[in-house]
């Protein structure tokens, strides 16, 4: 397994850490911990992508990234 499979493997097994702690009420899907959790495995699973490109993959994981990262941006301004 090279660096790259293996930051997927990570990432996979991030975001599904993160969807197991919603369902089972440990996270909160819309606090900060679980969004960050979807953003670096989604991130991760992206960096295996540019080493094997699959278009509708890289477009899934992207577009988690994005959205992850718009509520981690709504959590952090609503802080201030």
């Amino acid at each position: 397994m090279d660096l790259y499979e293996a930051a997927g493997v990570v990432g996979v097994l991030t975001t599904l850490a993160a969807y197991l702690g919603v369902q089972l009420h440990r996270l909160n899907a819309v606090h900060a911990p679980s969004l960050a959790m979807n953003f670096i495995g989604s991130s991760l699973i992206l960096v295996s992508l540019s080493r094997h490109f699959n278009l509708s993959a890289a477009l899934i994981e992207g577009a988690w990234a994005a959205i992850s990262l718009y509520g981690l941006a709504r959590v952090l301004l609503r802080r201030r």
